[in-house]
């Protein structure tokens, strides 16, 4: 049995349940506990605090973890990253009120600055020789400079709302960070075959996203033109149809460069062409 550690509550854990659903593994229990097996996979999912997470994975209370990269890099625990998860991203920046005139780091010097990740901000201080004076806070660090307790803050930002809600600005961009699988470096051979079963799970699943499967119908003798604007995973394809002089070709096609293309495709002289969504791709 695997035990996996993912995050309690907040969009973490919503991406990473979405990801073990999608991943087939059935949880068996509708209410949430601290711990629930799985019903039809070797895994159990144990549900603690994000900043948990490392130290778990790390000493072996959890075999492997869900967790965001900048919590990883801030508990600085021994546990390797087997996976980048591309989803929950975000990135740790500085920011100052709004009205300040900011040309360069050396704004910071002497300055306070209010984080929840300390680590990583000494760190990056350090490295850029700004001496600064770093005041821990755990929960709305936006809010320091608006009340006088900090003239800047380090803090994690997604759209950026929160800091235009509390007049700040994102000055500097210290770390992008994502949602990463994390694993204890000693796992047993029957716990690593797992995780490889498991990793082999969620990349047919990366790999399907934002993906679309489409077939058309073609005229054969445009099939070299129509070919010629298909950017598929592989060779497309091909297919005769019932009525004499025409084919079907069946491809994928990533959705961002969908309606780039379409139009290219009917001029190829494609028509019926059904576009489906994708589940899974193994490749």
């Amino acid at each position: 049995m695997l035990r996996i550690a993912v995050q309690a509550k907040g969009r973490l854990f919503e991406d990473t349940m979405e990801l073990l659903a999608e991943a087939g593994i059935k949880l068996s229990s509708a209410k949430r506990t601290l711990l629930i097996p799985a019903r039809n996979f070797p895994v159990e999912v144990l549900f603690l605090r994000d900043d948990d997470i490392p130290d778990s994975v790390a000493s072996g209370v959890a075999d492997v973890g869900i967790v965001g990269e900048n919590e990883f890099v801030e508990k600085e625990k021994a546990a390797e990253v087997v996976k980048r998860l591309g989803f929950s991203k975000c990135r740790l920046s500085l920011a100052i009120p709004k009205d300040e005139d900011y040309q360069n780091l050396n704004w910071f010097q002497g300055r306070k600055i209010a984080t929840s990740y300390p680590g990583i901000l000494s760190s990056f201080l350090k490295k850029n020789g700004i001496k600064a004076d770093i005041h821990v806070i755990t929960g709305s660090v936006e809010i320091a400079p608006g009340i006088g307790l900090a003239d800047a803050i380090f803090d994690i930002v997604s759209s950026g709302s929160t800091l235009v809600s509390n007049r700040l600005k994102e000055v500097e961009i210290v770390m992008e960070s994502e949602a990463v699988l994390i694993a204890n470096p000693r796992l047993s051979t029957e716990k690593k075959e797992i995780l490889e079963e498991l990793l082999f799970r969620i990349n047919a699943v990366q790999i399907a996203e934002d993906k679309k499967y489409i077939l058309m119908n073609v005229p054969t003798d445009n099939l070299e033109q129509v070919l010629s604007v298909l950017p598929g995973m592989k060779s497309p394809t091909i297919m005769p149809l019932a009525t004499p002089g025409w084919s079907s070709v069946h491809t994928v096609l990533e959705e961002k460069r969908f309606w780039e293309i379409i139009n290219k495709l009917k001029s190829a002289g494609a028509e019926g062409i059904l576009v489906l969504n994708i589940e899974k791709m193994v490749l």
